[in-house]
């Protein structure tokens, strides 16, 4: 789903906002969901799910596949997403 038809349809639930304050909602939200993860917290919002980072360490021992050349891949964090009971059970009936 785009940011766009996000908007629409919350403008179709709750016509009292216009478009730009659903805009600045959704900025604040996501900004908001982006400054956590940023600061190494989680974020977990009930019956949606839970986002959260992981270290994934350094690699020395690295292969290029097309080269078969030793690579060094230095450590990163990785962003992570866990859905909920009941988001999976919403996506696999």
């Amino acid at each position: 789903m785009s940011r766009r038809k996000l908007i629409n349809q919350l403008k179709k639930k709750n016509p009292a906002f216009n478009q730009s304050e659903l805009e600045k909602i959704i900025d604040f939200f996501s900004s908001s969901i982006s400054a956590a993860l940023k600061d190494g917290k989680n974020v977990e919002i009930r019956e949606f799910g839970k986002f959260y980072c992981k270290k994934l360490k350094e690699n020395f021992n690295a292969r290029n596949p097309a080269t078969n050349e030793l690579i060094y891949k230095p450590a990163r964090i990785r962003l992570r997403f866990k859905p909920s009971k009941n988001l999976k059970k919403i996506i696999n009936q």
